[in-house]
């Protein structure tokens, strides 16, 4: 009896260190002050959008300074947090862009700035890319993501177009509409 509780005490504690172990290593690339940000911007889809577009950005220049810094020991895996890091920001940016598509924002202005950053996160991936040859060691520990991260930005891309052309032709029959609909009601 006693070894059957020890059993199941030592099984417990295991199952607790392992959980533990696994939720260490998925860390948020957002900080708390990112957060709050987010937070208070949640009912402005444009400036929560823009929001994302710099934070996705900062992880973009964090990658980069993680590549060129000399003085890095393990450049490798710096470069793998950070590209992860962006391709996770990026990874919601999309998902809000796709909630507040789905909702009928007016999300056009946003979608400029997304539209200017997706030519420039993609110029800054390439650049990592064909920089990567130097060193093959230090690639192959980030290049399947970076390969993923330009797969999601070669694919968004277009999307972020698309959704911006439908919501600029919604906004001009919008337009036409809207005049006739506020027009003077008869009088008797």
């Amino acid at each position: 009896m006693i070894r059957a509780h020890h059993r199941l005490a030592v099984c417990l504690v295991s199952l607790l260190l392992v959980t533990t172990g696994l939720a260490q290593r998925r860390r948020d690339p957002l900080n708390p002050l990112e957060v709050d940000q987010l937070r208070d911007t949640a009912q402005e889809p444009e400036e929560r959008l823009k929001l994302y577009v710099k934070f996705a950005r900062a992880r973009l220049d964090t990658l980069s300074k993680a590549r060129t810094d000399p003085g890095k020991t393990n450049r490798g895996q710096d470069v793998h947090d950070a590209l992860q890091d962006f391709l996770a920001v990026y990874d919601e940016l999309n998902d809000n862009i796709d909630t507040y598509a789905d909702r009928k924002d007016d999300i056009r202005k946003a979608l400029k700035l997304i539209i200017e950053a997706d030519t420039e996160f993609q110029a800054g991936l390439r650049a990592l890319k064909d920089s990567a040859t130097a060193s093959r060691e230090e690639y192959k520990k980030y290049e399947f993501l970076l390969s993923d991260a330009l797969e999601t930005l070669d694919s968004s891309a277009p999307d972020h177009r698309q959704l911006l052309t439908e919501q600029e032709e919604l906004a001009k029959q919008k337009k036409l509409v809207k005049p006739d609909a506020q027009a003077a009601p008869k009088t008797r």
